[in-house]
């Protein structure tokens, strides 16, 4: 070989072995990517060899690493040694106006999109927002149907952090648990909980585990690892279910698939909420922005408001001259009640119809007299039902209640979620809607990350409501501050507040038929600024309301959906201070714990000139007598700041107008 065929031969093979490393570095640079949260303080890192896996950060600080996901459809996994055929990139920047202000009357949706397209028709879709991050599947199959074996989620958090995790009992729940906080490895892996799940990401920051856009499909749950982690699974498609009384209808056999559904399809979003201060949770809407955008067209009819409500009260209206109960003369006190001090709606809880049928009303009540006469005063009337009985008579109960003029139904006793449930609420809320009607759905939780995709669900339950002290003292003030950071992340919460029988720790009892509340008159008023639902209720009797007509000066014109959220201060399961703008006016709202408490309103969320501020404050022997507050008035503007004091179990709250 000649010196120049050798010369030659060397290039070649130098050019070759270059090329081959520029190949493989090709190859591994595209098998990880990086997703930042237009603020940068959020990021996704996501690798796709030899599984599916991913990092999030906050500010640098991995939170989860190694997180793994896949899909199982008809006996094959989505996610296992994956194919990318192609990474686009995308920003969204727009405002959105909800039909149902529920924080604000704009929504900023800020976010930047990885969208990974893989071999075997699938792809996954992660986004990074300001508020957080999340990922989902989509598949386009060739297959019109398939079976969801199982869906991977496992979160591996970076240390054994503090988790308020709601554990539960079994997966037949309403979902209303204590928040309990405890170390990732105390939680066993048969200890399963709703979400969310609001861990303490370190340095004041939170992460909240939760999912949205879920949509015939099963609700997600959680259970625990015994480590730093925690583990989604579902509940299977059932194959037989037995009813129980009028409304505990149970799975009774589950397949081994958790779905049957589309082959082309996007899946629920599994996301992380993560705020760098406690009080930002009350703020963050990420649940909201993930799901499914608005189905309903029109959406005017739509009227939020607050509700006098029957059932915490037992019907104890007293000082008239007919004997209360679940009758004609009963409600028509309630509808006079409500449009005295300008309440939107009444509800007519259990008992109105024969259980089992819920076509036919009780002698006692004449439901098209009532409604009549709630239209005269300008109240609409809602319907409480068990869901399985609605169920079995929808259209023709629909097309009745509709004809009746009934403005709303309250749906109740699910207790699942799963494939079934989830498109049973689907069906109500649509079937609703045609009929220009509301939708508060209690028994679960799973409903209540879906009012974008239906407005006229408008608020739900699956929350450890005031209802459980008339058996319990589990709705205490602890757990009171502990529900607008972890439930309340998830949407609205018909807590359903109001109590105006007041008790201390010493002096509280659970009374069934005359019930009372832990903590104070004032901690009570705090939650209707506090607590967000846009169909609020009013939970004591209007006999009790009447006898304080400076509190209904409160009650009576405080809104139910707001302009604008600020969220002032606040600790998980301590404290929490809230302002929110209605038009022009502002409410603000302080609650505590068992602990007394100063805290300081710092009033320069107000805009320019004086307000005058009409504000309910403890009463210095409120440690005592519960009930015991004191009404103030004074000026304020954005340069005042105030000292406010809270006793144990205490509250503040204010009405301020230009």
């Amino acid at each position: 070989m000649s010196a120049l065929q050798r010369m030659s031969h060397l290039l070649f093979t130098v050019l070759a072995a270059f090329l081959s490393l520029a190949l493989v570095s090709t190859a591994f640079a595209q098998a990880s990517y990086d997703l930042r949260s237009p603020d940068n303080r959020i990021e996704v890192r996501i690798r796709t060899a030899p599984t599916l896996r991913y990092d999030v950060l906050l500010k640098g600080r991995p939170l989860l690493q190694d997180s793994t996901l896949s899909l199982a459809v008809d006996h094959k996994t989505l996610g296992t040694s994956p194919k990318v055929l192609s990474a686009k990139k995308r920003t969204c920047d727009q405002t959105i106006e909800p039909p149902v202000r529920q924080k604000f009357a704009k929504i900023r949706e800020h976010y930047n999109e990885l969208r990974l397209e893989m071999d075997g028709n699938y792809a996954v879709t992660f986004r990074a927002f300001n508020e957080g991050a999340a990922y989902r599947f989509e598949t386009t199959l060739p297959q019109p149907q398939v079976k969801i074996y199982g869906e991977e989620v496992n979160l591996h958090f970076t240390s054994d952090t503090t988790v308020f995790y709601p554990q539960e009992d079994s997966m037949f729940s309403h979902n209303e648990r204590r928040y309990v906080p405890q170390h990732l490895s105390q939680i066993a892996p048969e200890f399963i909980a709703t979400m969310p799940a609001v861990l303490d990401a370190g340095e004041g920051a939170k992460l909240a585990v939760a999912e949205s856009d879920v949509e015939d499909y099963p609700g997600m749950w959680l259970h625990g690892t015994a480590g730093p982690g925690l583990v989604g699974f579902f509940p299977g498609y059932p194959l037989k279910e037995k009813l129980e009384r009028d409304r505990d209808f149970r799975v009774v056999e589950a397949a081994d698939f958790i779905a049957v559904t589309s082959g082309t399809r996007t899946f629920p979003w599994r996301l992380f909420g993560i705020v760098d201060r406690d009080a930002d949770l009350l703020t963050n809407q990420l649940v909201w922005l993930l799901a499914k955008p608005s189905q309903l067209q029109d959406t005017s009819w739509i009227k939020p408001g607050k509700v006098a409500w029957d059932w915490w009260n037992f019907n104890n209206v007293y000082d008239v001259d007919f004997k209360a109960g679940v009758n004609t003369q009963t409600y028509k006190y309630y509808i006079d009640f409500a449009a005295k001090y300008g309440l939107q709606y009444v509800i007519l809880d259990e008992g109105w119809y024969k259980l089992g049928n819920v076509l036919e009303v009780v002698p006692e009540i004449n439901l098209e007299e009532l409604t009549a006469y709630a239209k005269e005063k300008n109240v609409g009337i809602i319907l409480w039902v068990i869901w399985k009985s609605l169920d079995d008579q929808l259209i023709p109960a629909l097309d009745l209640y509709a004809k009746w003029g009934v403005k709303g139904i309250k749906v109740d006793f699910m207790q699942r979620d799963d494939q079934k449930l989830i498109n049973f609420y689907y069906k109500v809320c649509s079937e609703a809607a045609k009929r220009k009607m509301l939708v508060d759905f209690h028994g679960g939780q799973k409903q209540v990350t879906m009012t974008r995709t239906w407005p006229n669900m408008i608020s739900g339950e699956g929350v450890r409501g005031m209802e459980w002290s008339k058996w319990s003292a589990e709705s205490e003030p602890k757990h009171n501050v502990t529900l607008p950071f972890t439930r309340m992340f998830l949407g609205p919460m018909d807590y359903t507040p109001g109590a105006m029988r007041n008790a201390t720790r010493t002096t509280f009892a659970p009374i069934f038929q005359q019930p009372m509340a832990l903590g104070t008159r004032c901690h009570q008023l705090a939650m209707y600024v506090v607590y967000e639902s846009p169909l609020q209720m009013l939970s004591d009797s209007p006999s009790n309301y009447l006898r304080e007509p400076e509190t209904m000066e409160f009650l009576g014109p405080v809104p139910s959906v707001w302009d604008d959220t600020r969220a002032l201060d606040g600790r998980i399961s301590e404290y929490v201070l809230v302002a929110r703008r209605s038009g022009n006016d502002w409410y603000v709202g302080a609650m505590s714990d068992w602990m007394a408490r100063e805290l300081e309103v710092d009033f320069s969320f107000l805009p320019e000139g004086n307000f005058t501020m009409d504000a309910y404050q403890d009463g210095v022997n409120a440690g005592r007598m519960a009930g015991d507050y004191k009404k103030i008035e004074m000026q304020v503007n954005r340069n005042t700041k105030l000292k406010i004091k809270l006793a144990p179990g205490g509250g503040w709250a204010a009405h301020l107008h230009p």
